[in-house]
């Protein structure tokens, strides 16, 4: 299975809009990975017969009362500093918590043990030979990563030749968990300052991990030149440039597909599909 990743520095760029146009420009069966966990939304253009939904869970320590007597060997062993003594007592802050398990091991009465924690879920679907998968992170919840790797987990077992995933936006660590291993990596963005800020601490990211990349800047007649520009000093290829195109705005505030509504979305679509193949190849 070939994996290609959507990403962008920032939000609003269209990274989104790429990632579901190019899961319909393939002939052949495709898993659409949506891993913005935070706020999923390539079902709104997708609009899938859902098909299954599972709970993601993380272990959190627990505490046995009758063998406790507060000797603090948890709360020291704990780099997150979910762990403080009340009382000779230990208090968990489940958000700040890893589920490293090293207060467990750090006991010497063996009084921690582990419990599992829902903090969101996993849901399923399909239209004709896409089939999609998005994670939600429950309200109040701060860590997206243990989600998003159960995203691409479920998505990789699935029998299809190419898997698209939908990152967050930003250079954070969802945005890591989501791209890495990825075969390619696609970076979508815009000619304007912001986008261009933003495109430079992407590619910084990128480059870090060793991922093949390119990019492809949405609304391209629109703005400036400085994204073109700073591409060539950095000898990094533009996969595509999308233009500006109101009747493209319109099919996007209603929730549709641009490569279903227009031909001329559809060829600029499909042709960067098979750029993209061919960079990977």
């Amino acid at each position: 299975m070939i994996e290609i990743a959507i990403a962008s520095g920032k939000g609003g760029t269209g990274k989104t809009t790429v990632a579901v146009n190019l899961a319909f420009s393939s002939d052949q069966p495709v898993v659409l990975a949506d891993c913005d966990v935070e706020e999923p939304n390539a079902h709104l253009f997708v609009k899938p017969e859902w098909h299954g939904r599972s709970s993601v869970t993380v272990l959190n320590p627990a505490f046995d009362t009758t063998k406790c007597v507060g000797t603090g060997a948890c709360r020291d062993a704990c780099r997150f500093n979910a762990l403080i003594l009340l009382g000779q007592k230990p208090l968990l802050f489940p958000e700040l918590c890893h589920s490293c398990g090293a207060c467990v091991l750090a006991c010497p009465h063996q009084a921690v043990y582990e419990l599992p924690r829902e903090i969101g879920s996993v849901e399923t679907g399909s239209v004709g030979p896409v089939q999609l998968i998005h994670g939600t992170l429950n309200v109040s919840e701060a860590r997206s990563t243990p989600i998003i790797a159960e995203v691409k987990n479920l998505a990789r077992r699935q029998s299809a030749d190419l898997l698209i995933i939908d990152a967050p936006p930003g250079t954070s660590c969802p945005v890591i968990e989501a791209v890495r291993n990825a075969d390619y990596v696609v970076l979508v963005t815009e000619p304007t300052p912001f986008g261009l800020n933003d495109l430079v601490l992407a590619v910084e990211t990128v480059r870090q991990l060793g991922t093949r990349f390119g990019v492809i800047i949405n609304r391209a007649n629109i703005g400036d030149a400085h994204v073109q520009s700073y591409c060539a000093r950095e000898h990094i290829k533009i996969l595509a440039e999308i233009p500006y195109d109101k009747k493209a705005a319109e099919l996007y505030a209603r929730g549709s597909l641009l490569v279903s509504n227009s031909p001329v979305f559809r060829k600029i679509f499909r042709d960067l599909l098979e750029t993209i193949l061919k960079e990977i190849k």
